[in-house]
Parts: structure tokens; sequence; C-alpha cells
């Protein structure tokens, strides 16, 4: 069956670095995402990147982040630099069959369980 797992989550000095990761397994995917959602806020798109090797970001975070997948493995990550205490949040990576990259969590139906990450 579908599945993917997060990983790298855990607590960061503002300034300071965190990889994450999402293992995915069960299904061939041509596109993937990660996605964060702080308390009260919607969830939004941080990252996002195809088969092809195309990559978009959330235009805020594109300096300080970088999407990246290693075929071989199945496996997503998410370099995340220079954090700041409004990057707090859960990350989730989502995943799709198709090749459509997008930042929309409601085009994704495969999800992660989601990793915290806090930053002070």
């Amino acid at each position: 069956h579908v599945q993917l797992v997060e990983s790298g989550g855990g607590s960061a000095l503002a300034g300071g670095s965190v990889r994450l990761s999402c293992a995915a397994s069960g299904y061939t995917f041509n596109t993937y995402s990660w996605f964060r959602q702080a308390p009260g806020q919607e969830r939004e798109g941080v990252a996002v990147i195809d088969s092809d090797g195309d990559t978009a970001y959330a235009e805020s975070l594109k300096d300080r982040f970088t999407i990246s997948v290693d075929n071989a493995k199945n496996t997503l990550y998410l370099q995340m630099n220079n954090l700041k205490p409004e990057d707090t949040a859960i990350y989730y990576c989502a995943a799709k069959a198709v090749l459509t990259p997008s930042l929309a969590p409601d085009t994704y139906n495969d999800w992660g369980q989601g990793t915290q990450v806090t930053v002070s």
C-alpha cells in the first residue's frame, strides 16, 4: 500500500539547519511536495519537485529551502537553512502519480503523517 513516512524533524535554533526526509513506498510517484502547517494556520505549500527534476518554491522560502529527491531510494528531502522561529510547523510530504507540479494541497491524495519542526 502507499506509504509516505517523514523523519528528521525536531528542535533547532534560529539560524540553524534541518534536513527532513520522506520515504515513499507502494507506488510510483512523479510529483513530490513539502507542505507545512503552523498552529492556527492553513496548510501551505513549501516546495515541489517532479520526475523531470523541475522544482518550485514558495516565494518567501526559496532562498533558504531546497527540495531534492533520490529516485534510487524513493526518498524526498527538504534542506532548511537559516531557520527562523516562524518556520515552526508540522511539515508534511505529499505525492501524486501525475506530473503536475503544484503547491495546492487539494491536488494531492497521498500524505505522510507529518513531522514537527520547532525553531527557537
